[in-house]
């Protein structure tokens, strides 16, 4: 096929999906984008449109060389940080690094305190705030906690903006605190020695978009400049700080940050070294107790299957588990942990399906109707678990396209909550404005666009769920209120090949804001069963094409499917590699099933 030939087969389309959730999808093809500027490179015209759909412009956007990193000095106060840093390094000053409890601060903390470690830090350990008895953030619970280790210098990773009352209280017992973060910052900064955070005010750094991890291996990257100029390397091995990217780009994907390019540069050599096998020993741990294959692991294999392993740590017991997991040099030792991590996620999934089932209990209580369905959804149910609760917003989110907070009970007369987002909706911009217009009604709150927490009294609930839906409503007037899944249009029938759906697979890497291809057409069914419990195996074969394809749709509707009289299917899919037994083959990932 030709350059000048190649054209998307279909207009664009938009068509509801009448299946059970209570807002209807559309399909909505993205716009033809023009692929000239690629003619001259060794590119697929296909993958070539869909780079150019992404806002790709030229081939050479698609170097992701290391050489491509935006520099540190652009980071506002990353040389502060980095003198701070040195200066405690020469005076063998006590450090305590405190994280946070997801899979971005749990990365975070193993990059810092290897790193220092390899500096040369002799007195350098790390405190994660359990979400259940002390929250979110460096509180003055945390620091006298820290204290214990009498530190000189507590330095926070994702998290700390918001810290006012903790840095207040760290430097009135002669600690000095640095504070790195990504988070929105609030009205007040703490006065913290340093902070770095390309999204405080002030601060022109090109990406806002860097993830935890990636505000401390930039500060890293800075600090090795400083220890340069110092001659700190004359007598000492120099550090390759490539060695974490690993950890890099497991964080950066776990936080579904925006991919844009300085981001995508970070996973994809974080990618390319744990390919080759240069990565620790606890991150091959849990790629082998997920069942991925090292050798072809990409973003989503990161996100889907390696984070959620991590963060199970830090949403029922402690996140030491996982850090120590991601800390370990050695590889049974991390494989016995990776195990730890993988059964606390199966405990997850059970507790999450249970809650996930009495929400959806509530929502049928609520009759919700498409016309009826209210701008905002608030969830409480005595019982839940708090550190659940973020994976039930999400769920229920997805399900109606709907800003969703879900509430479990925390200390007394206090509930947690975990607000979950759609685009357009600024989660925290909301949390702002209710607390602004009801003094009083939420007691903290933090986070970013997409997702945010928050404690209010119990008493307030009832009030806050109507503070809240009246401000989403205000907010919400030219956001588009269905769930809008976006295709790259429809492949032709001598399309479904390996080596195309190899180099859609490998293109990337895919992520927020630079999604994973997908596709739509109609096709035939040649069969259909369920594997595992709700799994839908199909074979199918193209609209104009007689070569069968294997398929696949993740938790379906048992009571649904298979059903032998559906003779045809539209969808929406991923063009996908399976590889079973040594064996690679074209698959489709169906993310979107309507019968005909």
């Amino acid at each position: 096929m030709s350059w000048r030939q190649y054209r998307p087969l279909l207009q664009p389309i938009s068509r509801p999906d009448p299946a059970a959730s209570p807002v209807q999808k559309l399909i909505r093809r993205r716009p033809v984008a023009a692929i000239e500027a690629f003619a001259d490179a060794d590119i697929h015209p296909l993958l070539a449109r869909v780079y150019s759909a992404r806002g790709i412009e030229s081939p050479g956007q698609l170097d992701l060389a290391l050489t491509r990193l935006l520099p540190p000095d652009l980071l506002l106060n990353a040389d502060r940080a980095a003198t701070l840093l040195a200066d405690a390094l020469e005076a063998d000053k006590r450090i305590v690094v405190v994280g946070d409890f997801d899979a971005d601060g749990a990365t975070s903390t193993a990059v810092v305190v290897s790193a220092l470690r390899a500096f040369g830090a002799r007195h350098v350990d790390y405190l994660v705030p359990n979400r259940f008895e002390y929250g979110y953030g460096l509180t003055p619970e945390i620091v006298a906690l820290a204290a214990r280790d009498q530190p000189d210098l507590i330095i926070t990773v994702d998290n700390g903006i918001s810290s006012v009352e903790g840095v207040a209280a760290a430097t009135a017992l002669g600690i000095t605190t640095l504070i790195t973060d990504h988070h929105l910052a609030g009205r007040e900064l703490p006065q913290a020695q340093v902070i770095v955070n390309p999204n405080q005010p002030g601060c022109n750094f090109p990406s806002k978009s860097l993830a935890g991890v990636g505000v401390i291996f930039y500060i890293m990257l800075a600090l090795r400049a400083e220890l340069r100029s110092r001659n700190w390397f004359a007598h000492r091995a120099e550090v390759n700080l490539a060695q974490y990217l690993d950890l890099v780009a497991l964080g950066t994907v776990a936080d579904v940050v925006p991919l844009d390019r300085n981001n995508r540069i970070l996973v994809a050599e974080g990618l390319r070294r744990i390919r080759a096998g240069h990565c620790r020993p606890g991150i091959l741990a849990l790629l082998e107790v997920a069942s991925r294959q090292r050798g072809s692991v990409v973003a989503s294999d990161l996100g889907f299957a390696v984070a959620p392993r991590i963060n199970a740590a830090g949403r029922l017991e402690d996140m030491s588990i996982g850090i120590e997991c991601l800390l370990s040099e050695d590889m049974a030792d991390a494989r016995s942990r990776a195990m730890r991590l993988h059964a606390l996620n199966q405990e997850r999934r059970v507790i999450e399906q249970g809650m996930q089932e009495e929400a959806l209990q509530i929502l049928e209580q609520l009759a919700l109707e498409d016309t009826a369905a209210p701008v905002a959804m608030t969830l409480y149910q005595g019982g839940w678990h708090q550190g659940v609760i973020g994976i039930l917003a999400s769920r229920i989110k997805d399900r109606l396209h709907r800003p969703t907070i879900a509430f479990a009970d925390g200390d007394a007369g206090e509930l947690k909550g975990s607000a979950r987002s759609i685009p357009g909706i600024h989660i925290r911009d909301i949390l702002d404005a209710v607390a602004t217009r009801h003094p009083g009604l939420i007691t903290r709150f933090g986070g970013h666009a997409m997702a945010a927490g928050l404690t209010l009294p119990r008493s307030a609930y009832r009030q806050f769920a109507t503070a809240f839906v009246e401000e989403v409503e205000r907010h919400a007037q030219d956001v588009h209120l269905q769930a809008v899944l976006e295709s790259d249009g429809e492949l032709a029938a001598d399309e479904f090949q390996l080596p195309l759906a190899t180099a859609l697979r490998f293109g990337g890497p895919w992520g927020q804001h630079f999604p994973e291809p997908v596709f739509d057409g109609r096709f035939a069914v040649v069969s259909q069963r369920i594997v595992g419990e709700r799994h839908l195996k199909l074979v199918l074969t193209p609209a104009g094409g007689d070569t069968a394809v294997d398929a696949i749709a993740f938790n379906i509707d048992p009571a649904v499917w298979p059903d032998p009289s559906i003779a045809e299917i539209e969808i929406a899919y991923r063009l996908d590699v399976n590889e079973f037994r040594g064996q690679r083959s074209v698959q489709l990932m169906i993310e979107h099933l309507v019968p005909h």
